[in-house]
């Protein structure tokens, strides 16, 4: 089964990364990142922009509006997620336990089956099973 796992933490506290420190976690999250990818079973990863560059479109009725910004009502920011096959929900769960462990800092991991998923050409998952 397909699962989303979105990462969320404190942006402010990236953004005082520096560059090594950046390198690093991104280094340690491909390290979690590698049995899943080596089995491929590891899908379309992204790693979020900072909330400043985003916009959101919103309609309550009539035409949408764009606002600058996400307009996030929560301390901690989506900064990126992965798509896995994983057996079980266990085995997500043990996968972003892994990336939790490679990630300093706080910050919370959703985990949610896939309900769809529209691969692209190039996608990495073989059976794009849901």
């Amino acid at each position: 089964m397909l699962y989303a796992v979105l990462c969320y933490n404190e942006e402010q506290d990236i953004q005082r990364w520096t560059p090594e420190q950046d390198a690093a976690c991104m280094t340690r999250l491909s390290e979690a990142q590698a049995p899943f990818e080596a089995a491929g079973r590891l899908g379309p990863v992204a790693r979020l922009d900072f909330t400043g560059a985003a916009t959101t479109l919103r309609k309550t009725s009539g035409d949408p509006v764009v606002h600058d910004g996400p307009f996030a009502e929560t301390k901690e920011q989506l900064l990126g997620f992965y798509v896995i096959d994983a057996n079980s929900m266990i085995e997500a769960q043990d996968f972003a336990r892994q990336l939790a462990r490679a990630n300093p800092g706080a910050g919370s991991y959703e985990i949610r089956p896939l309900r769809y998923l529209k691969a692209s050409r190039g996608e990495h998952i073989k059976d794009m099973h849901l």
